[in-house]
Order: structure tokens, then sequence, then C-alpha cells
């Protein structure tokens, strides 16, 4: 090649590079712009398994509706044990992280995606999510949806849908619960235990044995027919009284409860597992506690359940919504526990409300089995100055702070409680 043709060659090349820098170089500016015009909104993120550290509130970007889901401001979120367990990572095929933690919520609907029907913008609703429920705004199929009753607060909202629901559904649609039965429900002063308490005093001549840390007797005693403390043989305590036993047993803790359970049940009764508690001891996954909780469960013996005419059962709300497809039968479980709320028969019980940023506080008192009802995260609530740092991110780079001992040992946690 001539020196002129290879100059002349050299110059074009020079010249496309040029013109394929200033090509890209808009093109990332303009991500840059399209980036920066993107809503955020704040969210808890879960950064890996393990303990309160893991957790932050940060900004992230808002979610807009696919095809027949809506979008919701939220206002409140509900904070459950099984939320707990999944920071742990102590669940069956936990997800990916980094995640939103939460799978109940309610706001007001603020868009909807396409083919999205029976909503409309500024409808105040409440709603099941498969996680991501810790943030201000979700976005949801329509099946997981539901207006909320008028006269129902959305704190109220946040605490009636897993634990009313669940509390239904084991009641009536898997026991059966009729006039003149008894049943047994460990963590009578939690969620569910005030809600299965609540529906029960909805059927004539029911009793109810609870089990419950003793400090809370006294807020729960009319709630309950017989309440024991969590820590006494309360086998031989339901025996004193109905020697025959019970007809139905909830158990949300597992282990050497299985047994008990079963032990306890009248013939024709029905005991069933909707958690497994025993299994969180520390703040972190503990195996030795997940391998004693399972040594402890009685091997169950079906010819055994035959000759004494009994029934084991498990159930699982979530697993029912978003693996198994039974939406249609959850909403007409909510459209009968709406029935119920308008009537005043039942009344969701709300422990405390917690600001986003205080979501580790309140995942402690969950721990801790301190609260009496439901821990409620309320959105727009702001946090005690004190406290304000512990769940924020505040490092630019997005890294996880070292928590240091003695941190906390200065700082009240000072919640709105109900």
């Amino acid at each position: 090649m001539k020196p002129t043709e290879m100059a002349k060659e050299g110059a074009e090349m020079t010249e496309e590079t040029e013109h394929m820098i200033e090509k890209n170089g808009a093109k990332e500016t303009e991500n840059v712009v399209s980036a920066g015009d993107a809503k955020e909104m704040r969210a808890v993120i879960l950064s890996g398994f393990g303990g309160l550290n893991k957790l932050r509130v940060t900004k992230k970007a808002m979610p807009e509706p696919q095809e027949g889901e809506v979008k919701i401001r939220v206002k409140a979120c509900g904070l459950n044990f099984l939320d707990l367990m999944v920071r742990q990572g102590n669940i069956d095929n936990p997800p990916k992280t980094p995640l939103v933690p939460g799978f109940e919520c309610s706001g007001i609907v603020e868009a909807m995606g396409e083919n999205t029907k029976g909503f409309e913008i500024g409808d105040r609703v409440m709603a099941f999510v498969n996680y991501n429920a810790w943030a201000e705004v979700v976005c949801t199929p329509l099946d997981y949806v539901y207006n909320m009753p008028d006269d129902m607060t959305f704190p109220e909202a946040a605490a009636f849908s897993m634990n009313f629901v669940a509390a239904y559904m084991m009641l009536f649609e898997v026991a059966n619960l009729r006039e003149g039965m008894s049943v047994l429900v460990h963590s009578a002063g939690g969620g569910v235990g005030q809600a299965v308490a609540q529906l029960c005093s909805t059927i004539p001549s029911v009793t109810v044995f609870g089990t419950a840390s003793s400090f809370k007797h006294e807020a729960i005693k009319d709630s309950v027919t017989h309440l024991f403390d969590r820590n006494v043989d309360y086998v031989q305590e339901v025996k004193k009284i109905s020697p025959e036993g019970v007809d139905i047993v909830l158990d949300c803790l597992c282990g050497e409860n299985t047994g008990k359970g079963l032990g306890l049940l009248r013939p024709l009764g029905t005991y069933i597992l909707y958690g497994s508690s025993n299994m969180v001891t520390g703040e972190t996954k503990s195996f030795f506690s997940l391998a004693k909780s399972w040594w402890q469960v009685e091997k169950v013996n079906p010819i055994k359940l035959y000759e004494e005419n009994k029934v084991i059962a498990g159930f699982s709300l979530l697993n029912l919504l978003f693996k198994q497809g039974r939406c249609g039968q959850v909403k007409t479980v909510v459209e009968k526990l709406f029935s119920l709320y308008n009537q005043k028969k039942i009344k969701p019980v709300v422990d405390s409300l917690w600001a986003l940023e205080e979501v580790k506080e309140a995942m402690q008192r969950i721990h801790d089995r301190g609260n009496i009802g439901k821990l409620i995260l309320d959105v727009e609530k702001s946090p005690t100055p004190l406290m304000a740092s512990d769940s924020t991110e505040t490092s630019e780079a997005g890294e996880e702070e070292e928590e240091h001992e003695g941190d906390n040992d200065n700082k009240e946690r000072m919640p709105f409680i109900q």
C-alpha cells in the first residue's frame, strides 16, 4: 500500500473512531439522564441472610405496574415472625438476596397496568405481595388486592390480611370448627393467636386454651378461656380441665410440641402445623436449633392416626396463594372476614407502629416475643431521631457497616404503642 493510501485510510479510521466515541458518549449521557429521571422510593433492603445488620433502608427504583397489576402507594406493612425467619435464611428454598422483605401491606391505588379492572385510582386497598412489601410503593397482581372496608384504618388492614385469613382458613376450612368444640392455640398473644381467639368467639360455646408469656396474660385474659404460661406443662394443665383433650390444636412452634399436640387430640380432632418458631433461638440461623427441632418432632405413624381417628395437617397461606393458585378461595375468605369486621365481631389488634428506619428494633421485639397483636411498619412515620441511623444506609458506596458492641446500650426504643 502506498504511503498516501495508508495516510488516507488512517484518517478515515480516526474519523470513524471519533464518530463512535461521540455516539457512545451521547448514549452514555442519555442513559445518565434517563437514570436520573427514574423515580425512586425508600425501601427496606435485606442484603444477605443473617442478623439485624443485614437490614438497611435505602433508595431504589420505583416499580411500575405490568399487565394485570395494581400499583399501590403503601401506607402500612405487616411484620410477621416469618419475616424474621426469612431474614435468617431459615426457610425452604430462600430467594436470592438482596431483596425487599414483606408479604402484606395496605395503601392507596396509584396506577394500574393494562387489562386491570375492578379498582380505581385512589381506592384504599390491602394486598398480599410475594416479597417487596416493605417499601413506599409496590406492584402486585390484582388477584391479591382487596378494597378495604370504609372504617378500617391502614394499620388495621396491614394487621388483618395474613393473620385473620390464616386463622379463618385453619379453623373453618381445615378443622371445621363448630359449636361446642375446643381449641388449643400457641402464642395466643401474637397476631394469629388473637385472630384465632376472636374468630372462636363468633361461634357459640367454643372453649379456647392458649399459651403465652406470663407478662401478656393480663392483656389477653378476656380473649382466651384458659390461659397458661408458655413454659409450663400445658398438656397436664389442659387435661386437668378437659381430660379428653381438645378438638383442634394450632401449632406455630413445631419440635416437641407436635407430639404433645397430637397426644391432646380427641377422636376426630385435627392438629395443624402452621409455623416453626422453635427453630429460631438467636439472632442468626442456628443449625443446632434446626436439628433439635427436627429431632424432637414425633414421627407420625399413619396406622396410629387411623386407629385413633386423628387428623394431622399443615397450612401455609403464602404457598396457597403464590404457589398453588388458590386466589379465588382466599378472596371468598377475605369477603367473609370483612363482613365480620363490618359487624364489629372482629378487629385486628395492633401492638405498635414503627418507621421503616426502625425495622431492626421492630424485628427484635418480635424475636423477644414482646408483642401483643401485630407489629406494623408505618411508611409515613418519622423515626425517633436517636434511632434513625440504625437501619438507614449512610455509606455512599452502599457497603454494610459493622455493628459494634455497646452501640445500642444507651438507645431506647420508643415506638407508638397502641
